[in-house]
């Protein structure tokens, strides 16, 4: 599979996740609670095979730097949303507004990703380095270790 599917694959899985816990209430703190565990597991092992593999592989083409760097930051910001999340009780009022916040800024790197980056990636590499960088992709899926 080549890299770009890969990441097309993963982006739909968050996405679904996504909509479950927003139809979530503050009642449902079992079912919130899961559904953000899965997806900060989803997220940290993207984020982690993106940021090893295909990002700094981009990076390195003039075309691609800048979305790239963008990129890289869009993520931090997630990282920060979720990790404030992390700390806020899922019955919390607050928990799903920080949690809109947080899709709203998953969903707009999600766009320029498939918009922008995969354009000047499948520009800038051949099918056959996707493929190889599809591969390690899926290899370092299977070995990332995600937290508590």
């Amino acid at each position: 599979m080549d890299a770009i599917t890969l990441l097309e694959r993963d982006h739909e899985s968050v996405k679904k996740i996504m909509e479950k816990l927003q139809a979530t209430t503050s009642r449902g703190v079992k079912t919130r609670e899961d559904l953000f565990a899965r997806l900060k597991s989803e997220m940290t092992i993207h984020e982690t095979i993106e940021e090893e593999i295909f990002y700094p592989e981009l990076k390195s083409h003039p075309k691609a730097k800048e979305v790239v760097l963008e990129g890289y930051e869009e993520h931090h910001v997630v990282d920060m949303i979720m990790g404030e999340l992390s700390e806020t009780p899922f019955g919390d009022e607050t928990w799903g507004a920080k949690f809109a916040v947080m899709k709203e800024n998953i969903e707009h790197h999600i766009e320029e990703e498939e918009g922008d980056m995969f354009k000047k990636a499948r520009q800038i590499l051949s099918e056959s380095e996707l493929e190889a960088l599809g591969s390690q992709m899926q290899n370092r899926k299977r070995t990332v270790k995600v937290g508590a």
